[in-house]
């Protein structure tokens, strides 16, 4: 297997993330990645990026916003490698609120596993949708889209 070179163009370093080179392009233009360029005006990334890269795509699974990665990504040396320290530093950060998420989302998977198997057609005990029925007097189907004189 051949080392890689110091700097990638473009197009290696969208094979080897996996990342468009539109999304690349997108990246170094929010300041997330950067690149040097050739006397011919072609993009070369140091190989650091691909490290920067994955933490992007890490980053956004967990339902981050390019605004966090970047303050993040803002505080990562550009220069080299980040080490395990870095990484650790930037993890604990977000612990508490993908915490809160995970709580969020089992929550409401709970809620629905409920719902769906109580068969309620008026939705009278659904905590997710029109608590304590209160449009079950305006009768069936989607009140809300019919005509207000028709509610009444």
């Amino acid at each position: 297997m051949s080392k890689l070179p110091k700097q990638l163009t473009i197009g290696e370093v969208a094979h080897r993330s996996g990342i468009a080179q539109t999304a690349l392009r997108f990246y170094e233009q929010r300041g997330l990645i950067s690149a040097t360029r050739t006397a011919g005006n072609q993009r070369r990334y140091d190989r650091a990026v691909l490290r920067r890269l994955a933490f992007i795509r890490a980053a956004q699974r967990v339902g981050l916003s390019l605004e966090q990665i970047s303050e993040a990504l803002a505080e990562l040396p550009e220069d080299h490698q980040p080490t395990k320290a870095d990484w650790t530093r930037l993890s604990r950060r977000w612990r508490d609120e993908l915490d809160a998420r995970i709580d969020g989302l089992q929550r409401l998977r709970d809620r629905l596993t409920g719902c769906i198997g109580c068969g309620c057609l008026s939705l009278r005990t659904c905590t997710l949708q029109n608590a304590d029925d209160r449009f079950a007097e305006f009768g069936p189907g989607a009140p809300l889209l019919r005509p207000a004189a028709d509610r009444s």
